[in-house]
């Protein structure tokens, strides 16, 4: 009888008429994977055999490639969420200093990120909110410099050149913007059983956190 070969090392060649990009798909595979079932399941809930069964892999392929649960964690983190946050504190960079801007162009950043990252959401939610989430330390100390230390710094400039309501508190402004976005994708599933209507989608709850906020945003003194 014979036994299947171990997977190749990246300096092994290959045998012929393995697919070249066999590993890398694989790879991606098994972070797909990871990504569901810490973000439905939780983090401390999901052994490696479980993630290698839901990739159609064996748990030695998922040690193969990252080692152990920790490392694996690790790299979902720097390969999937970091990536995703910095993108977004880059483009708003990018965006002019007036607070309204910075505001549509974070709620228009997140919707996008959700449309193609569904998963963001509940791990937001189960892992870094929820005591004891497996990426609170973790992401929090990244985090921070990438979107809620730059964006209270801009509003702090703009609430001092009076362009920002004075009685907002810039720090707590970037609070409620991340408590619009990411809690009602992840509660989506209640409010919208609440509300059954095909107009409530992803478009419309953006239009509508941008006019809940915009008002807000105006310096009483300048009406």
């Amino acid at each position: 009888m014979t036994t299947s070969a171990p997977p190749l090392s990246p300096s092994t060649p290959r045998a012929p008429g393995r697919p070249a990009g066999e590993s890398i798909v694989q790879r991606e595979c098994l972070l797909d994977a990871a990504l569901h079932a810490f973000s439905h399941q939780g983090i401390a809930n999901i052994s490696l055999r479980v993630i290698a069964s839901a990739a159609g892999v064996t748990p030695a392929l998922v040690n193969y490639y990252f080692g152990n649960k920790e490392k694996l964690l690790a790299t979902v983190v720097e390969e999937r969420v970091l990536p995703l946050l910095m993108g977004l504190g880059q483009s708003l960079r990018q965006i002019g200093d007036e607070p309204i801007e910075l505001v549509r162009g974070f709620i228009q950043g997140m919707r996008g990120i959700v449309a193609q990252h569904p998963w963001l959401p509940p791990l937001w939610v189960r892992e870094v909110l929820c005591e004891g989430g497996g990426l609170r330390d973790l992401l929090m100390s990244r985090l921070a410099p990438l979107l809620p230390h730059m964006l209270a710094a801009r509003f702090t400039a703009a609430q001092q050149r009076g362009a920002l309501n004075p009685d907002l508190d810039p720090r707590l402004l970037v609070v409620s913007l991340i408590g619009l976005t990411l809690f009602p994708y992840a509660a989506a599933p209640i409010w919208r059983g609440f509300f059954p209507a095909a107009e409530l989608d992803d478009d419309a709850l953006a239009r509508h956190t941008i006019a809940l906020l915009e008002h807000g945003l105006e310096n009483p003194h300048e009406r």
